[in-house]
This record gives structure tokens, sequence and C-alpha cells, in this order.
């Protein structure tokens, strides 16, 4: 069990024990009791914090992550073009599961690692990346809805941003990445 877990179980039973102090006495809480429930609470807390500082700073992690998130914009800016060139030939109630089946893999394993980002290049290179990221996110969302409600130009007006923006995370990503964390020139914010 790592030490994130046992930091988890001590709020779990800190947690449970001061309910159970506070459900036992009725008319009036003992203070002391209430107290030690409540510090083995905090005690888990403060273990569980430190413990995922330590697990997202490490090395071995990071690299990881870092081939990830390049690995998961990659095949999410592929994905993207190929269906907003497949657009036209797709049924406009279907493209929701195309969606459905092409991103959620991709999409999960990034927002598991984004993190990393910042541990690596700093939060100016972790705003840069996920604001071009999130603004991608939110078009295929579009799409998502605008598929289930048939409506076939918000649909292929919003596959094209997606596909642009995706393209533009991975670039973001790439630019940073290649330089330490520094962009080379001013990137604006979308």
């Amino acid at each position: 069990m790592s030490l994130r877990y046992f930091g988890y179980l001590l709020i779990l039973v800190g947690f449970l024990g001061g309910s159970l102090e506070v459900v036992k006495q009725v008319e009036g809480v003992s203070t002391a009791s209430f107290l030690v429930w409540l510090g083995i609470g905090i005690v888990g807390v403060i273990v569980a914090q430190r413990a995922r500082k330590a697990e997202a700073t490490d090395v071995e992690v990071i690299t990881t992550n870092v081939r990830a998130i390049e690995s998961s914009l990659q095949n999410l800016s592929t994905e993207a073009q190929k269906l907003n060139a497949e657009k036209a030939d797709i049924n406009v109630y279907d493209l929701r599961h195309r969606i459905d089946e092409r991103f959620l893999p991709d999409l999960a394993r990034f927002v598991d690692a984004r993190e990393s980002i910042a541990h690596s290049y700093g939060l100016k290179a972790y705003a840069e990346v996920m604001n071009r990221f999130a603004t991608a996110e939110r078009s295929l969302n579009r799409v998502w809805s605008a598929s289930t409600d048939g409506y076939i130009d918000e649909t292929s007006a919003y596959l094209e941003k997606a596909a642009t923006y995706f393209e533009d995370a991975l670039t973001t990503f790439q630019t940073i990445k290649a330089t330490g964390g520094l962009l080379t020139q001013e990137t604006p914010t979308v």
C-alpha cells in the first residue's frame, strides 16, 4: 500500500471515528475523544498530500507522463483532423459515437498526466498548453452535443475548431519541450 493510500485510510478512520463519537454522545460530545479522531483525519490529509506531491515530482513519473502527454496530443490532433476530413460522409447523429470511440482514451491519458507539464516546464508552460487543450476539448464537446441534436452546420464548424486547437496544443507542447519550457515566441492566448 502506498503512503498516499495510507493517508486516505487515516482520513477515513478519522472521519468515521469522529462521526461515531458524535453519535454516541447524543447529549454532549466528548471533546477529547472527538479531537483525537479529528487529529487522525488531519494527519491523514497531510500524509496523503505529501505522498501525492512526492509521486507527482518523481523523475520516472514525469518522464512517463511527458511521453503520454505528447502521444495523446498527437493522437488527438490526428483523430480530429481525420474526423474533420470525414465529416461529410458521416451521419450527423453518428459523430458523437465516433468521438467516444476515437477520443476518450487519449483525453483521459492527457488529463491524468497534465500536471507533469507544470512540474517539468513551469506554470506558464502549463497554462499555454492547457489553454489550447481546453479550447479544443470544449469544441469537441460542442460537436458531441450538436451531433446529439442533429445540427450539421454546428458540428462542421466545431470539428474544424477542435482540429485546429488540438494541433495548436501539440505544437505549443512540442515547442515548450524543445526549449525546456521557454516559448521562443510569444504565443497568443486563445
